[in-house]
């Protein structure tokens, strides 16, 4: 593990310590009293002494001027090192320490204290000049006491953690220092300070003329600085990162001629860095990460800068890389990340920096190819260009970084193969070449030497041909991701990676089946990832048994078998039937879905009690859905997804009271019955989709406390009835879909409900430009969630469901009385079906507000009167429209969107003039009887005209085209995994398509 770069400069004071105390200068004998003093201290500390390396050495027959940690001068102990000895507990005023009065240096740095306060009777040991207090879980108000050591050089109570209990009130910061007009080095890292600038510039510059150590991270300091700081002209190191100054950087910094290092990471800085301080040329070490508000641009660097470390990531930094950054010889640490840098990097001057061990240059917007001149860079461990625009290919040249172990070249335009070059890199752990262009087929040899690779990431490229068998032979690989490629043939065997912890090979080309030798030895398995390929046969008993795998995802496959309980099978067939969830397993997500799975669900999955995820859909199950599953909703279940099955009978009543399901989706299976009222046991429910089934009751009111429900679909089942409660306390304020077609209710539309549906009022205050896609976050893991919506008859599965996307279906219903006005308040709607009813009179004026909606579909209704000419200005997103087969008159709009819809959008309103109509308005054309309300609803066949479906065909494309753009993302719109290009056939029958 790395230590932090401030980690290493707390222990600065420690190491000079050990050199002061590195040869035990021994005048005379230890003197008897300092000999029963040191023992006293021991006996009255408590310490582990099997971690002890100093205090349980302590011998009474030695020297005490020997004992380990002990310096003397004549006989008197002048030194007391005891730097991490696990002491625990506390220190008090008592301790025969304090009796040590000839004590000059003191260290209880890293130890325990239990939080308790310095003890004040520090003040006794005046000839100390070095005090060492630091991580010492020491606590409370600093005493007085301190202030009294004068001949105090350096003084260190800090902590490396970013925060401490100790505190600086009173005594404040002025009074500490007052007295300490000798002290050289002060860490108050940790310690709370909560100054302004002029308080704690001013108390620095009046009390320490000789200060070259100033340490105060983390101490609540505030801006802007002082002027007063100015003075203290011998600073050398000076860390002030981590407080909230909210000013900029004074220009007199670049005024300290002996200055080495400034930190300010995370202090609030802003404005404009001031170039002066790049160029003093002692400075070796520039930190001033994570001021966000900070500008930063290069200057020309000098020749022979002293600078080796510079650290400017999430700086408002902007510019190019300065050609003459080559003049800085020495550099060893540049790390970049997160600027908005432009430009290429100086081919010229990069092969200057030969020092240089770690580069860091992601997620800024340099363009153009990696260098030639890198081959110089032969002391370079970290390498990261990842989040940047570089093109071109990997140059063979990298062959001559030897040293590196971390490559990161993640999203950028690189494209061509993986040089052969690259097997030169034999101490590389980390290799990421994701989210660029690479192509080609990858020899075995490119990965054979490449012995210590951790982690490979290969994804979302064009690598084609099998995956190299060297890469299973890679024995320390923890991390391996080929996702969104075109590899084919098999998997390889990993039976050698027994590091393994996750693997995703999701959306290749791969094909053949699974065995078990590929799998039985990953003990360390955490999550397997093998989605959008080709994969057949069995499911492997190994996958079920692997002891720490949380994840197994295997959905859009061709995997096909049966899942059977073992009770009653041979153990031959132990070998070809996987062993579907033993007990104590540790499957916390599983997705099977989209193969050709079949029988029923197997009573031992219900031995997954830490299973989250669940999702079976589209297979062909059968049978019952087995109650244990349900009740597992109480225990971990949070998605239970098995749409598309075969799946019979009822769905048990037994969701426990403290249910944490969020998505139900149980759409396009054989159920009956009613919905369980259990089911209000959820009051987490985020999806509910029991849409195709033969399920009936009436409209779930019930389901009250259910107020994060997003999407309901009841479609084509067999609920009837209103669905205006008599008290409506049910509020779903965050419903954005919701689909009731093809059922039998009836009556007005429930006016109070919809004014609760808050997501679909207008979103105008909130921020659309980056909207959330609807997923069900599992601890580490998501789960994607998916809704089929039907326009015009024709069904869309969308597998990324925006949370601004809103949308309600209420057609093929008895609905009748007038569509209400309010409805023109739900502003953010997109799609709006109240096609196939008995809606009468005219057709609100105010749907013109509904500005998003981009489908309206009236048709079959018996609507009267004129289109109001608001539709045509207000809807101008508009890409699917069907009034037809109402009794509408007069002229049909044609301004805007309604330019171009095609007469299919109007057909059947004989009253209707005008264009897209043959029909001009000169005359009163008469007009044919309507349809009955009976003719249209009860008991009819299904009627389709092929003329009319290649015209919706067609504006059901431009609605696709349109739904794109509310998508972003790599996906780049609405992933559509199955379009059924036939009418809608499963609706009620009571529902004519025209």
């Amino acid at each position: 593990m790395r230590i932090p770069f401030f980690s290493w400069l707390f222990l600065l004071p420690i190491c000079t310590l050990f050199l002061n105390f590195g040869v035990f200068v021994v005048s005379h004998q230890c003197l008897g009293n300092q000999r029963f003093l040191l023992l006293e201290l021991k006996n009255n500390l408590k310490f582990n002494s099997t971690m002890s390396t100093k205090l349980a050495k302590w011998d009474q027959s030695i020297d005490c001027c020997s004992w380990e940690g002990i310096t003397c001068n004549e006989g008197h102990v002048i030194g007391l090192d005891l730097t991490n000895e696990s002491i625990s507990g506390g220190l008090d005023n008592s301790s025969s320490l304090f009796s040590l009065q000839h004590l000059q240096s003191l260290s209880l740095a890293f130890n325990d204290f239990n939080n308790s306060q310095i003890p004040s009777e520090f003040e006794r040991l005046a000839n100390m000049s070095y005090l060492n207090l630091s991580n010492a879980h020491f606590a409370g108000q600093i005493p007085i006491a301190i202030s009294r050591l004068t001949r105090l050089v350096t003084l260190d109570l800090s902590t490396t953690t970013y925060y401490s209990l100790l505190k600086l009130e009173n005594p404040n910061l002025n009074v500490l220092l007052h007295n300490l007009s000798k002290l050289v080095e002060l860490y108050l890292d940790g310690v709370s300070i909560s100054a302004q600038g002029y308080e704690w510039c001013q108390a620095l510059s009046s009390s320490l003329p000789n200060l070259r150590v100033l340490s105060l991270s983390y101490c609540n300091l505030s801006g802007p600085f002082d002027s007063s700081l100015r003075n203290l002209q011998s600073l050398s190191f000076i860390r002030l990162s981590r407080n909230n100054f909210s000013a900029p950087v004074p220009e007199f910094f670049a005024n300290f001629k002996n200055l080495t290092s400034l930190y300010f990471a995370g202090s609030g800085l802003n404005g404009e860095f001031p170039k002066k301080i790049f160029q003093v040329p002692t400075l070796q070490t520039l930190v001033l990460s994570y001021n966000e508000l900070l500008e930063v641009s290069l200057p020309e660097f000098y020749p022979n800068g002293s600078l080796r470390t510079m650290m400017l990531e999430y700086t408002n930094a902007s510019g190019s890389l300065p050609p003459s950054i080559g003049n800085l010889k020495m550099l060893s640490t540049v790390y970049l990340r997160g600027c908005n840098f432009i430009g290429s990097i100086p081919d010229s001057k990069i092969a200057n920096l030969t020092q240089l061990v770690f580069l860091d240059l992601s997620y800024n917007k340099f363009s153009g190819s990696i260098p030639d001149s890198i081959a110089s860079l032969t002391q370079l461990v970290f390498l990261d260009l990842s989040e940047n625009n570089f093109s071109g290919s990997i140059p063979d040249s990298i062959a001559s970084l030897t040293q590196l172990v971390f490559l990161d070249l993640l999203e950028n335009n690189f494209s061509g193969s993986i040089p052969d070059s690259i097997a030169s890199l034999t101490k590389l752990q980390y290799l990421i070449l994701s989210y660029n262009n690479f192509s080609g087929s990858i020899p075995d040899s490119t990965f054979a030497s490449l012995t210590q690779l951790v982690s490979l990431d290969l994804s979302e490229n064009n690598f084609s041909g099998s995956i190299p068998n060297s890469i299973a032979s890679l024995t320390k690989l923890q991390d391996l991701f080929l996702s969104y490629n075109n590899f084919s043939g098999s998997i390889p065997i990993f039976s050698m990676c027994k590091n393994l912890r996750e693997v995703r090979l999701n959306n290749n080309h791969l094909s053949g089946q699974i065995t078990s030798t590929q799998w039985e030895e990953l003990l360390n398995l955490y999550s397997l990832n093998l989605m959008g390929n080709s994969l057949n046969g069995n499911i492997p008993v190994s996958l079920f048994s692997l002891p720490t795998l949380h994840k197994l995802d295997l959905s859009h496959n061709q995997f096909s078998g049966q899942l059977k309980e073992f009770s009653n099978v041979s153990s031959y067939q132990l070998k070809e039937i996987p062993d579907f969830l033993r007990k104590q397993s540790s499957l916390r997500y599983l997705d099977l879905s989209y193969n050709q799975i079949h029988g029923e669900i197997p009573i031992s999955i219900c031995n997954a009690i830490e299973l989250e995820v669940l999702d079976l859909s589209n297979n062909s199950y059968f049978g019952t859905i087995p109650q244990c599953l349900i009740e597992l909703s109480g225990k971990a279940l949070v998605v239970l997804n098995l749409r598309t099955n075969n799946f019979n009978g009822t769905i048990p009543d037994a969701f426990p009271h403290n249910c944490r399901l969020q998505t139900l989706a149980l759409n396009k299976n054989q159920l009956k019955g009613g919905l369980p009222k259990s089911l209000s046991n959820c009051i987490g429910l985020e999806v509910l989709d029991i849409g195709n089934n033969h399920i009936k009751g009436t409209f779930p009111f019930y389901l009250k406390n259910t107020s994060k429900l997003r999407i309901l679909v009841l479609r084509s089942n067999k609920f009837y009835g209103p669905i205006t409660h008599p008290k409506p306390n049910a509020t779903w304020p965050m419903l954005q879909i919701i689909d009731v077609a093809s059922n039998n209710f009836i009556g007005n539309l429930p006016i109070i409900l919809l004014s609760t549906w808050m997501a679909m009022v207008d979103r105008a205050h909130e921020t659309e430009s980056m909207p959330s896609d609807l997923r069900t976050n599992v601890n580490s893991y998501y789960h994607q969630e998916t809704v089929t919506v039907t326009i015009k008859g024709l069904e869309m599965e969308l597998v990324k469901i925006l949370t601004i996307f809103t949308t309600i279906d209420f057609s093929c219903n008895g609905f009748d009385g007038p569509i209400p006005e309010e409805i023109g308040e739900l502003k953010a709607l997109y799609i709006l079906n109240l096609s196939h009813n008995a809606f009468t009179g005219q057709i609100p004026s105010s749907l013109g507000n509904l500005s998003k909606l981009e489908s309206l579909d009236l048709s079959s209704n018996e609507l009267s009167g004129k289109i109001p000419v608001q539709l045509a200005d207000g809807l101008i997103f508009l890409s699917v429209l069907n009034l037809s087969f109402n009794h509408l008159v007069g002229q049909i709009p044609s301004n805007k969107q309604f330019a171009t819809f095609s007469e299919t959008s109007f057909k059947g309103n004989e009253g209707l003039c005008g264009f897209p109509l043959k029909s001009q308005c000169t005359y009163e054309k008469p007009r044919l009887p309507p349809p009955t309300h009976e003719d249209k609803h009860w008991n009819s066949g299904i009627e389709i005209e092929w003329n009319y479906i290649s015209a919706e065909l067609g504006l059901f494309l431009a609605l696709e085209s349109s739904l794109g753009l509310l998508c972003f993302g790599r996906d780049g719109g609405y992933v559509i995994t199955n379009m059924l290009t036939t009418f809608f056939s499963r609706a009620s029958p009571n529902c004519i398509l025209k």
